[in-house]
């Protein structure tokens, strides 16, 4: 019995349950490249930024931003070229930017979502169809039906419901995954911001708001 028998005995229901587990691989692939990609070793980063800032060299460090290719890049790239115009644009490009840079990381992410809950729903909804079939055989054939009159909505039931719980189990797990490492990379980015908002304040008062030896320690 091949994968597509199986899926053929399990009903209408399967074809749902099929084309959400294709979506869900999907997703769960194409953020899995992402977060792969947003990876940026921070501590290095700031070393770098830190570097570049105090000696006012601010396209030096557009450049740098340019050349990592990283969310936190992104936004700091975003802050620095609006240097020029203050602490408060500075700091509101760099919130702006943010936004802009979560929202791409936290994409088909609800629909990831939504597939863990529909799922096994859809999987339980089988297993009543399933049933219903079984029992209109049974009232057809009179009470006098064998096992392989009930077999049909027995598969039904029986391949909807684990179909359906598997996609939802894994759609689910990835989900969490997905969410844990996002928001990893979210903390990251608000201290590397905090930390070139400080540095750039520093530059234009030209008072100490940190230590040099003061380096912010990011889990690796």
């Amino acid at each position: 019995m091949n994968l597509l028998s199986v899926l053929f005995k399990g009903g209408w229901l399967m074809l749902p349950i099929f084309i959400a587990s294709i979506i869900a691989v999907a997703i769960i692939i194409d953020r899995y490249i992402v977060l792969r990609k947003s990876r940026l070793n921070a501590p290095a980063f700031l070393v770098k930024i830190r570097s570049l800032l105090k000696r006012n060299d601010i396209n030096g460090a557009v450049k740098y931003c340019m050349e990592e290719k990283s969310p936190a890049a992104n936004i700091i790239r975003k802050g620095l070229k609006k240097h020029n115009l203050g602490h408060e644009r500075v700091t509101e490009a760099i919130d702006n930017a943010g936004k802009q840079e979560i929202n791409k990381l936290e994409k088909g992410l609800s629909v990831l979502a939504t597939i863990s809950g529909v799922a096994p729903l859809l999987g339980f909804l089988g297993t009543v169809t399933g049933m219903i079939s079984a029992f209109m055989n049974i009232e057809s054939l009179q009470g006098a039906a064998n096992p392989s009159d009930l077999a049909g909505g027995i598969w039904e039931a029986l391949l909807t419901t684990a179909f359906g719980l598997a996609v939802g189990i894994i759609a689910f797990t990835a989900y969490n995954y997905l969410v844990a490492a996002i928001n990893k990379l979210v903390l990251d980015m608000e201290v590397i911001s905090n930390d070139v908002i400080d540095i750039l304040e520093e530059v234009r008062t030209g008072t100490s708001i940190k230590d040099d030896n003061d380096i912010i320690e990011l889990d690796r």
